[in-house]
């Protein structure tokens, strides 16, 4: 009977092991399981932030989105109903050239070559501002404002005593200078020859002294009121002309080497569509903006009569050469970021996939595919970026960054 307990207790120690092993893999499991059915949350935007709670992107401050990071699948399946809703359209990739222009959205930017700024020749107190309010035009020689200044005041009457002491002393060389040293000054602080003239005549001197406009313009900025103090070089006005303006706008660096300086181009603006006007491409910047994956082209067009105001919308046209035939598509069909592209293809009945693509010539329609896409199969055109959104909010991912094209 001993023995046979013995056996027992002997048989239950050696099977010790694997009932503990047996227990720890099931609640490996049960953790594992836990973990896998614990949500997960990303941003719309930044699908490269990938949290354990709700909260906000540290990169651009949304609020997170649940999404199953689980789900692996290359593609998205969409029903009928959710297809019409998002008005996903379908073409099929095929051959042709592609030629016309390429079209480029711009702005209308003031020239500072065509900006001048006012500021006060002597430190006083202006005493008449004839121009109180921005957007009034102006023409050169128009009086701005008088400012009555003590320090203008004497060197007037230093002026009119070196004047004296040459009329009372003619032919003395060292008078000659003083006076020629004082008439220096008087016109360094922007005094006319008629003023200077005029002095002379009355011999008195006039702390209170109006100043003109140096060019024709609209005041753009007003730095000052009636009966304020300026020191000498304070802001007075900002003088802006708009006879000719910039037209600025942004392009891709893959899409600058078909741009160059003193190239033709066409500009128009909205609302004018029928008075396009010739432009010559006359910088490229080389740098990219801050912030930016752009380039910034620029040239100048007439605006006589100033029809045109800065801030306005521009769409330059931009000849595009006619290619060779290749596989080409809409443009829309395209998704861009500024790093990669990628379009949408349908793989089955509402099954949609994205692939990434290298693109070639573009204009205002459509782009040329050099690779990612086959003739015959079937792209998404429009609703291509709602597809995109879909895919982050599902998967936490951007679409083509664990698929390729094989």
């Amino acid at each position: 009977m001993a023995i046979k307990r013995w056996i027992i207790l002997w048989v239950c120690i050696m099977a010790l092991p694997a009932v503990l092993l047996t227990a720890c893999k099931q609640q490996t499991a049960k953790k594992e399981v836990a973990a896998e059915k614990k949500q997960t949350y990303t941003c719309s935007m930044h699908p490269q932030v990938v949290r354990d709670a709700p909260g906000a992107c540290p990169i651009c401050g949304m609020d997170l989105v649940p999404f199953d990071k689980n789900n692996i699948s290359a593609s998205l399946t969409l029903g009928e109903d959710q297809i019409a809703l998002a008005n996903i359209t379908i073409v099929m990739a095929d051959s042709g050239s592609i030629g016309g222009y390429k079209y480029l959205a711009g702005r209308l930017v003031t020239d500072p070559a065509q900006t001048a700024f006012v500021s006060s020749r002597v430190a006083g107190r202006i005493d008449v501002l004839n121009v109180r309010e921005t957007g009034v035009q102006v023409r050169k020689g128009q009086p701005l404002y008088s400012i009555y200044s003590e320090e203008l005041a004497a060197l007037q009457q230093e002026y009119l005593l070196a004047v004296a002491q040459v009329k009372q002393f003619p032919g003395d060389a060292k008078f000659e200078q003083i006076e020629k040293a004082a008439r220096q000054k008087l016109l360094l602080y922007d005094q006319t020859d008629a003023q200077l003239q005029h002095l002379v005549q009355t011999q008195k001197s006039a702390p209170l002294i109006t100043y003109y406009a140096p060019v024709s313009g609209t005041v753009s900025a007003l730095s000052v009121t009636q009966g304020q103090y300026v020191p000498a070089g304070g802001d007075i006005m900002k003088l802006e002309s708009y006879q000719e303006l910039w037209v600025e706008a942004d392009v891709y660096p893959s899409e600058a080497g078909s741009i160059r300086p003193g190239q033709e181009v066409k500009v128009m603006i909205p609302g004018w569509e029928a008075q396009a006007q010739s432009m010559t491409i006359q910088f490229i910047n080389p740098a990219l903006q801050p912030g930016s994956q752009l380039l910034q082209v620029r040239g100048t067009i007439a605006n006589a009569g100033s029809q045109w105001q800065p801030g306005l919308q521009a769409t330059i046209l931009l000849p595009v050469k006619k290619t060779a035939a290749g596989l080409r598509l809409p443009v829309d069909a395209v998704i861009r970021n500024g790093k990669d592209a990628h379009v949408w293809i349908e793989t089955g009945k509402g099954v949609f996939e994205p692939r990434p693509v290298k693109t070639g010539m573009e204009n205002a329609d459509m782009i040329e595919i050099t690779e990612g896409v086959d003739a015959g199969e079937q792209v998404v055109v429009t609703g291509a970026y709602l597809l995109y959104s879909e895919y982050v909010l599902k998967k936490g991912a951007h679409p083509t960054g664990a698929h390729k094209h094989g």
